[in-house]
């Protein structure tokens, strides 16, 4: 087997010579592996005769393995099978060569012998090098362009893909707005014709989904089908007047949202007498506010942004959090900053996705799904009580509580739970809250190393200039807290 590789670009691969006729019985020894494997650019791995997804050369052995750092003219090659023909090349009379036998002499003359090409050759390892060097570091954006002729399509006869029948062009349904006749029939007028003012379909969809969004369902309630199986709108004309409304104002999102949360048919209270509930239970009329779990990477948010971990940047590569080391797959989570950026930027294999997110409903990303079914399941509390994240969360906030209130329990327990509620207790929520703090604390003065244990939770270390077990019998109070359906429902 004779190996040449150039050491310059990682792409250009290796050339393998294989001399099928002398099998002779040696394998090659593992230091021997292991010198070629750095010699490759330090790859981890060696294999001949592999192909992708491939076993490549298997139960076999290996007589002689050689490497070059440059290209070997054909009779180079022809010499390690044969051990003659480099030779007998070189010794022929020029007279009598074929020009076969005159370009292999040629190729071996300018790869082996004559030194402008071996300078070029350098200089040629060098700009690969360089260039590959470059093109490591340029992250790799995956882009579309317009054939210069689209391809034809057809009508396919009883679905044979042989079978062409009438020829078809791309168009719009008849019963939407036509195409405009001064745009191309590309992505972009296609774009073009979405965004018209006359379409009739886009703002509506796009604003049912942001009414879906706050209030749980949308005013179509089948946001996958706007068409004749989807269900009609429950209130019709306001559908009609948020979209022109929208429309109207430059598609401004921000002011749409804003313009929904401020209405008085969501500031509704979500408690109603129980006749009004029989009547409407799927509250398709509104006489009562949205009561809805909030999305898992809501949750999550919501948690961090209290305690005052989260990471407001906008924008970068993604991040891996604690819930990706207990994945499917597990992967080495990040550290830093990067363990508290918005959910929006957690690292998400379409299979794969970080358990936490699935746990509290998310979406796995195999389809699209233009709405989450909400469940309720004990995984969920579990995960909230017991999750790296939510008690890194817990931790922080109450040593700040500790820091604000000193030893007034009842100060902490209602600012705790005034922040992950938005209201503050009863008299007697706040007693039960109080009486938790007092058990938890009593466990913890007896209990050091379960307190230590609790603290070291979450790359956040826990405040030395607290005492530990104070400080873990109010981490436990504001992750009780973190639980109740006030904490992780919209109301």
């Amino acid at each position: 087997v004779a190996v040449t590789y150039d050491g310059s670009s990682k792409a250009s691969g290796l050339k393998i010579f294989v001399n099928a006729q002398d099998a002779t019985a040696h394998v090659v020894h593992d230091s021997l592996t292991r010198q070629i494997n750095q010699w490759i650019n330090g790859h981890n791995d060696f294999a001949i005769g592999a192909r992708f997804r491939d076993r490549g050369f298997k139960d076999g052995v290996v007589d002689e393995l050689r490497g070059y750092d440059r290209q070997l003219s054909t009779l180079e090659v022809q010499q390690l099978a044969d051990g003659k023909s480099l030779r007998q090349a070189l010794a022929a009379d020029v007279q009598q060569l074929s020009p076969d036998a005159v370009a292999l002499l040629r190729e071996h003359y300018f790869l082996a012998v004559d030194a402008s090409m071996k300078a070029h050759r350098t200089e040629l390892r060098s700009a690969r090098a360089n260039w590959n060097k470059v093109m490591d570091e340029t992250p790799a954006v995956s882009i579309m362009r317009e054939q210069p002729e689209p391809r034809k399509a057809f009508l396919l006869k009883r679905g044979s893909y042989e079978d062409h029948g009438e020829e078809v062009f791309p168009d719009t349904p008849e019963f939407l707005p036509p195409f405009p006749a001064d745009q191309p029939r590309t992505r972009l007028g296609l774009a073009k014709w979405l965004l018209a003012p006359e379409h009739p379909l886009t703002a509506r969809v796009v604003v049912n989904r942001y009414w879906q969004l706050l209030f749980g369902q949308g005013i179509v309630r089948t946001p996958e089908d706007f068409g004749l199986q989807g269900q009609a709108p429950t209130h019709a004309e306001l559908l009609d007047w948020l979209a022109l409304d929208f429309r109207k104002n430059g598609w401004d999102v921000r002011r749409l949202i804003k313009q929904i949360a401020l209405s008085s048919t969501y500031r509704q209270s979500s408690v109603v007498a129980a006749e009004v509930r029989e009547k409407d239970p799927e509250n398709k009329h509104y006489a009562r506010g949205p009561s809805q779990r909030l999305s898992a990477e809501m949750v999550r948010d919501n948690v961090l942004a209290i305690s005052g971990l989260l990471v407001n940047k906008v924008g970068g590569p993604p991040v891996k959090p604690y819930d990706l080391a207990l994945a499917y797959t597990p992967l080495e989570v990040d550290t830093g900053s990067a363990l508290y950026r918005r959910s929006l930027y957690t690292f998400w294999k379409r299979t794969s996705p970080a358990p936490v997110m699935i746990t509290m409903n998310a979406n796995k990303r195999e389809v699209c799904r233009m709405r989450r079914e909400i469940t309720a399941s004990p995984l969920q509390a579990l995960v909230l009580l017991n999750g790296p994240q939510f008690v890194e969360a817990a931790k922080v906030l109450a040593a700040k509580l500790i820091k604000k209130h000193q030893q007034d329990e009842a100060a902490i327990a209602n600012e705790a739970f005034r922040l992950l509620t938005s209201r503050s207790p009863t008299d007697a929520e706040l007693e039960v809250l109080q009486l938790l703090h007092g058990e938890q604390l009593e466990h913890f003065t007896d209990h050091g190393d379960a307190a230590k244990e609790l603290l070291a939770v979450g790359e956040t270390p826990a405040n030395e200039t607290l005492k530990a077990d104070e400080l873990a019998a109010v981490t436990v109070l504001v992750n009780t807290i973190m639980n109740l359906d006030e904490a992780v429902r919209n109301k």
